[in-house]
């Protein structure tokens, strides 16, 4: 069976009401996903934090002591950002059901495959954090399995974000062919390394804010790192990341599909770039600063990155919104042919007709009959515009140029603004090309 019976971009829509209004589930995943990305921010960026401060301190036992510090706090992460993934998973299963689970079949086995890929990961971030002391003589090993644990959490947010941006783009659907096809769409790797920025820098903050607490009894913990000395590493390491958020997020904006951009968005993104350059150019000043005033710009720094996070999330929302907008809409209008259709049947039951008959009454187009109904009458109408352009219409302009139509058929490109991109039929036989384009002529 194939993964898409019909190559189509519009599906039927599932005919339920939604739960709550449409404007609630809005603000719920949008508010619902802040709140966990920035704990997921913590569990990758403190993952490649411990790796980093891990290999360090093969050299130096300070950046060892460092790298356990924030391993003991991955797992209490990680936990709280699957507990608050949980919203924004059921929200967008809910505003999106047919993009998200049309994206979920196409890129099929690697999705699947995040279940398992995740509780490897979790089991090997408590398999690190309980052998610190057991494998204190073999500290290669130790790491080797923070390197595995890292190199899981790294592939499985690619996984998150290739499906994300695959639901926005339902004319793509006919191309996918799997997981790597979809990964090489416009926009989906600058989305990536600039959502690795994001783990870093947020993980900066995060470490200067942690040993900056009165209750961290940091002379205790290590030997000669102080306070200033490791909160001077958490500004330089929200420093690096915020470069690289800010260089890789002014690729995202230039190479995002026009289709969902607006000047509402493009505002609302350059504000939040605002934001994070101010965030940069304070964290900044706090490596530089003198010691006594590392404190000073601490709450502008988090406030600026959470009102880019805000700010940002929003636009992402409206992005997706106007990118799936029209679409939408002729799904709306392809379900409700489709229920009309269904109560006009159930109303006026007419006998089944054999595949003879069918021969019989079609005649010499009866294949290409079929042809069309399996694959194209999901767009195309006798003599009004559906989704794509009528039938009469397509005849008129290939009237004698058949060997045009079959070509188009094949791979089509894109001619109209008004219409979306057709998909490809590319598995269609020449034989079954043959019998659709006579089927579609005899309408001239």
């Amino acid at each position: 069976m194939k993964l898409l019976q019909v190559n189509t971009p519009v599906p039927k829509d599932i005919p339920l009401d939604l739960p709550l209004p449409e404007w609630l589930l809005v603000i719920l995943l949008v508010v619902s996903f802040l709140l966990h990305i920035i704990f997921i921010n913590l569990m990758v960026g403190g993952s490649i934090i411990t790796l980093w401060a891990q290999i360090k301190g093969l050299k130096n036992k300070e950046y060892d002591i460092f790298a356990h510090e924030i391993a003991k706090t991955i797992t209490v992460n990680k936990s709280i950002a699957v507990v608050l993934g949980v919203a924004p998973l059921l929200s967008i299963n809910t505003l999106y059901t047919i993009y998200f689970y049309s994206a979920n079949a196409l890129t099929g086995f690697v999705w699947i495959m995040i279940i398992p890929l995740v509780t490897i990961a979790f089991l090997l971030t408590y398999l690190h954090k309980y052998t610190w002391k057991n494998l204190e003589k073999n500290k290669h090993i130790h790491i080797a399995i923070m390197g595995l644990a890292v190199a899981i959490f790294l592939f499985i947010p690619l996984i998150f974000l290739t499906n994300v941006n695959l639901m926005m783009f339902p004319e793509k659907w006919g191309t996918v062919k799997g997981f790597v096809s979809a990964l090489v769409l416009p926009n989906v790797l600058p989305r990536y390394f600039e959502f690795l920025g994001a783990c870093i820098a947020v993980t900066g903050v995060f470490i200067t804010w942690y040993n900056n607490r009165k209750t961290y009894p940091i002379d205790k913990i290590y030997s000669s790192f102080t306070r200033y000395h490791i909160k001077k590493i958490g500004y330089s390491i929200a420093t690096v990341g915020l470069a690289l958020q800010i260089f890789f997020g002014i690729i995202v904006l230039f190479t995002l599909p026009s289709k969902g951009l607006g000047y509402g968005v493009i505002s609302i993104m350059a504000i939040a770039g605002l934001f994070l350059a101010y965030a940069l150019w304070y964290c900044y000043q706090s490596i530089i600063c003198p010691k006594e005033d590392i404190d000073l710009h601490f709450k502008k720094i988090a406030v600026s990155i959470l009102i880019f996070m805000v700010f940002y999330g929003g636009s992402r929302q409206m992005y997706r919104h106007t990118a799936l907008e029209k679409h939408q809409e002729l799904v709306t209008a392809h379900t409700a042919e489709f229920q009309k259709l269904s109560k006009e049947a159930r109303e006026n039951p007419v006998e089944e007709t054999t595949d003879l008959e069918i021969d019989e009454s079609l005649g010499e187009i009866a294949k290409g009959s079929a042809v069309f109904n399996q694959y194209c009458a999901a767009c195309h109408r006798t003599t009004e515009k559906l989704v794509g352009p009528p039938i009469t219409e397509m005849a008129s302009i290939y009237a004698t140029d058949e060997a045009g139509l079959k070509n188009w058929i094949k791979t089509p490109g894109k001619k109209r603004a008004d219409y979306p991109q057709m998909p490809g039929f590319s598995q269609l036989t020449d034989d079954e090309l043959k019998e659709l384009a006579k089927y579609i002529l005899t309408f001239k």
